[in-house]
């Protein structure tokens, strides 16, 4: 059936009653904009000021906001390593926004020790978990759920999708209607399409039977440890198990390919 146990380890995935056993993993995106109107508390409000664009680099800790005072020590985010001194010590879980960085909306959560960078763009509704890098120039375009330790990088562009935990997209990628796994990692200039060239619903292809998935738009499902080469393109309806590798400059034909498995 290749349910969402066939491409994650969900036993720590903080959303996955967002997976259900008995379908097929891609059921889980029909329902992902009404779990995120569900699992969304706000943490944004009335910190960006007086529009979307932030004109001073602000600091968010235990509800509060500092916009001086404070010392950054940039380091490696996902690891923990960027540091927020304040009175000589070190803001543990502090959010940072940095000047230039936008919030279009409320409608967002951003988690404890996360890190917006100047240039990016976030739109509601939107959850980002703990310790993640929102790089300068990202593009979230609203119902991203993004888990923990994530990276979202340099004009990487994401709309209608699910990043589990640990899962990166550092540099000029595209991620439409996808599901990340935990600890993914995506090539640079890596593009998830989502949107077959004739508009028709969305096939895939598993040995000798083929599935209609009811969708329009649907780009890819990447199962846990799974790896993409530089400026690699998944086709619509590209089922990648788990620690797969993409070699760099290919279009990957849709359908499922087995855990492992070296598409060359």
């Amino acid at each position: 059936m290749l349910s969402a146990e066939d491409f994650f380890d969900l036993k720590h995935w903080a959303h996955r009653e967002l997976f259900k056993v008995d379908e097929p993993v891609w059921h889980a995106l029909t329902r992902l904009k009404s779990h995120i109107s569900q699992a969304l508390t706000p943490n944004v409000q009335g910190i960006n000021w007086p529009g979307p664009v932030f004109q001073q680099t602000a600091v968010l800790y235990q509800g509060n906001v500092l916009t001086s005072g404070f010392d950054l020590r940039p380091g490696d985010v996902t690891k923990g390593k960027f540091q927020v001194i304040h009175d000589g010590e070190a803001l543990e879980g502090a959010i940072v926004f940095y000047a230039g960085a936008s919030l279009m909306d409320d409608d967002i959560f951003v988690g404890p020790g996360s890190v917006v960078e100047p240039g990016a763009l976030i739109k509601g509704p939107t959850i980002i978990g703990s310790y993640c890098e929102v790089r300068q120039g990202a593009y979230l375009r609203g119902h991203c759920l993004v888990g923990n330790r994530c990276v979202l990088g340099h004009t990487t562009e994401i709309k209608h999708s699910v990043m589990l935990d640990g899962a990166k997209a550092g540099h000029f990628a595209y991620i439409g209607d996808s599901i990340l796994g935990n600890r993914t990692n995506l090539g640079a200039g890596t593009k998830l399409a989502n949107l077959k060239i004739t508009g028709t619903q969305v096939k895939i292809r598993v040995n000798n039977e083929v599935y209609d998935t009811g969708l329009r738009k649907l780009g890819a499902i990447i199962g846990d440890d799974t790896e993409t080469g530089c400026n690699s393109v998944t086709n619509p309806g590209t089922l990648l198990g788990r620690r797969c590798l993409v070699l760099p400059a290919l279009s990957v034909k849709s359908g499922y390919y087995p855990d492992r498995s070296i598409i060359r």
